[in-house]
Order: C-alpha cells, then structure tokens, then sequence
C-alpha cells in the first residue's frame, strides 16, 4: 500500500514537470546606467573595451543570448558632455547589444537629441510610458519581441514616472512617463499570446520594480537600471525576478535561464555579476581603438594637470568641498549641492581637469538667492543653527533652483558654471587638503 502511495506521488510530480525537450535555454547578458565611462576608472574599473570583450567571452560560453541596456548610456565624462551623447552610441554599436532602454539622462541635452540617438544606434530603443498629452511615444516602440534559441520574447520597456523630479522641463519637452507598473501591466497582457516571455526592460526606482513584481503577474524578468549600486541578490516574487548592476560598466550581468516554454515561465534561473576592468580581461582592440579616437578629441582640455590632492575624497566630501567653494565665489551665506549631482570621487594625487568633469559633468551653473530663514528647503537646514527670521544669500545649482521654484524661491542672479569654479579653485588652491 505504502509502494502504491509513493509510486502515485512520483508520478503526479513526474506530470507537473515540463518534458525535457520542452525546457530551452536563455542568456539575458545585461549592463546599465553605463553613463559614458568609455574609459576605466582610476580603480581600473569598467571601460567599453573591456566590456566588449567580457560580452564577446560570456556570448561564446552560451547556448543562446540577448544583451540588454537599462538606461543611461549618456552624460558622465567629457566626451559625452561636450559632443552630446552620440560617440557613446556609436561605440556602444560595436558591442552588439539587443535592445535598450531610456533613461532619464537621455534627456540631458534636449529630448530632441533623443531622436538622433535613436538614429546612430543600430539596436531598438524600447519605452512603453513616455508620451507626450496626446499619447504618441517618443520612441516609437513601446516593446520588441525576439525569437531566440526557439524562445519568443517580448521586451516592454519602461522609465520612471518621477522623470519629472530628475530633468528640466526645457529639456523634457512635451513628454512625461506614465506610472510604470500600469503601463507595463496593459503591454504584457497584449503580448502574453504573442509569447512565451514578457521581460521589462527598465530604468526605474526600487518600488516601481517591486510593484511590477507584485501587480504585474505577466511579467517574468525584470532587467532594471537606475541605482547605481545595483543589487547582490536576486529579486524574486512568485518565481518571477529582478536583476541590476552596478553603474558605470563595473559589472556585466549574466541571468541563465531554463524556460519551460509550454508553460510560459521560468523553470529555473542563475545570475551573477562579472567583474570588468583591466585586470581581469584583455581589451577589446577595435572598440579600444574608436574610443582613443574620441578622447583624443577632448584630451587637451581635460588631460590637464590643475593641482594635486592629499587624500581620496568620497562624494559626499566632494559633495561639501563642492559647496564650499560655490559659496566663496559667489559670497553666499549658504550653499546647497545635491549628492545626486555629484557623480564621481576624487582621487588621492595629481588632480586632472577630467576628474572635475567626471564629477560635474553636467553643464550646471550656480544661482543665488535671498531666503528667509523660515523659508529654507529641508535638506539646507540640517545640522545648521539657523535664524528663521534672517534673510541668508544663497547658492545652489540651476537643476536644484527649478525644484525650489516649485516652493515659492527665486535665484535671481546667475553665475558661471559650477564645473568651473572647481576647476579655478583647484588650480589657486594648489593642494587639496
């Protein structure tokens, strides 16, 4: 009686699994928020070249791939900053991605600018809640749907809905994002017939993923961008997931699929994040050769030596340096710099121009204002021993002054660009302490 109970139990578990032939394998090979850096970083991290040559190494170790971008190919270094974000598309053509995804930074120099990224790049770009009033798409293509080792995929792509918060609306233009999760729900119901996977390609904050992963049943993976640290682990709900790495082309991802393809789903799945940089791959020799084309272009304005530091600074040492010397140009009382302007460290020794536009690569300017002691925003008043009643001068950069206006604070006077003063101070300064 027993032998009939368990013979029963391994037949029934015999019939709910999916037959071999039906189980197929997926590579998803995914990168994001690679912001330009076609070069390593002072630890030797990232570069394009190297990245090109770990996505060449991981494609020859796979049975099937995609290679995915979530966002953010521009605006970083001085390349991108200075010829507005097309080299970086024209190398990033050279690593043969699949499909990408805007991000918010896209929007830096003018949506316009957006329509001639889409045109050097020889893959799709996918956004499925970017519109302007009258619902058209910016991109045209709110998904993308690829037959790979006998597996259809179809792929949504999706940028935050708090876009407005994180651009300017003279370079946002007439278009907006539409909640995320609601937008990404009706494409994956119109494509679940049409395949076997419904992936989203996106560049959105952690609680868009998570309700995407909660509301969103039709979709399987989530390939995600827009924090820059990534994640160490897998997210997973319900057996469908999550994954992202970290920025600046530091790691490559690699999600190994088993997909039960009758079954529509993921069987099962491993992910780990690939180290890129020059000590762990030989470069890539044609795309290191177009990108020593480009810097060569902008060498002699940033390969110049402007002083020295004593000691490596973080961003957030950066971050109050930054606003010390705003507020000595321009005599304010107070200064505010947001954290997420500051986008790179200061390395110990000989300070280069670049390092200052690694750091600011943004065209920000400085702005001052006069502001009643009552009226300071939050982030100006922690830490501070402030007189509500005083009215202080102060400084902030113009992509902060747009935000406050929104609290009533004018800037009224207008001073050079931010990247600048640094640069300025550095040089008198000498020695950076």
């Amino acid at each position: 009686m027993r032998r009939r109970f368990y013979l029963a139990v391994l037949l029934l578990l015999a019939s709910c699994a999916p037959a071999a032939d039906n189980v197929r394998s997926l590579t998803i090979l995914h990168t994001n928020d690679l912001h330009a850096r076609l070069l390593p970083d002072s630890g030797q991290e990232g570069g394009f070249a190297y990245l090109a040559a770990a996505i060449e190494r991981e494609r020859a170790n796979a049975e099937a791939t995609l290679l995915m971008n979530g966002g953010d190919f521009v605006q970083g270094t001085p390349v991108s900053t200075i010829f507005q974000g097309v080299p970086v598309f024209e190398v990033a053509n050279q690593l043969g991605y699949d499909v990408n995804t805007l991000g918010n930074h896209e929007f830096d120099y003018g949506w316009q600018k957006i329509l001639e990224f889409l045109s050097v790049a020889k893959f799709p770009t996918v956004s499925a809640n970017v519109t302007d009033e009258q619902g058209n798409l910016l991109t045209k293509q709110p998904y993308v749907i690829r037959e790979v080792n006998g597996i259809r995929v179809g792929i949504i792509g999706a940028l935050t809905a708090d876009l407005p918060t994180l651009t300017r609306q003279e370079f946002r233009g007439p278009w907006t994002a539409r909640p995320v999760a609601e937008t990404v729900g009706r494409y994956a119901r119109e494509l679940r017939d049409k395949v076997d996977l419904v992936f989203v390609l996106s560049h959105i904050f952690d609680y868009e993923e998570d309700q995407i992963l909660r509301d969103v049943p039709e979709v399987n993976v989530i390939v995600s961008g827009h924090n820059h640290g990534g994640q160490q682990q897998v997210k997973e709900v319900g057996g469908r997931i999550c994954v992202k790495v970290r920025a600046y082309g530091r790691e490559l991802g690699r999600l190994d699929l088993r997909v039960d393809v009758p079954g529509k789903r993921v069987a099962s799945y491993e992910w780990k994040r690939i180290p890129i940089g020059a000590t762990q791959i030989p470069a890539n020799e044609a795309v290191a050769k177009l990108v020593a084309g480009w810097e060569a272009k902008v060498e002699k304005v940033v390969d110049v030596p402007i002083g020295e530091s004593a000691r490596r600074l973080n961003r957030r040492e950066v971050q109050a340096l930054m606003e010390e010397v705003v507020r000595q140009a321009t005599n304010a009382d107070l200064a505010y710099m947001n954290l997420g302007g500051i986008r790179d460290e200061l390395p110990a020794g000989t300070i280069l121009a670049r390092h200052v536009w690694n750091i600011m690569p943004f065209d920000n300017l400085a702005v001052v204002g006069p502001i009643r002691g009552r009226d300071l925003p939050a982030e100006m008043t922690t830490g501070r021993s402030i007189d509500p009643s005083r009215v202080y001068r102060v400084v902030t950069n113009d992509f902060v002054a747009e935000q406050w206006r929104e609290l009533g604070l004018t800037f009224p006077e207008t001073g050079p660009l931010i990247r600048d003063l640094m640069i300025e101070w550095i040089k008198k300064k000498k020695v950076v302490e």
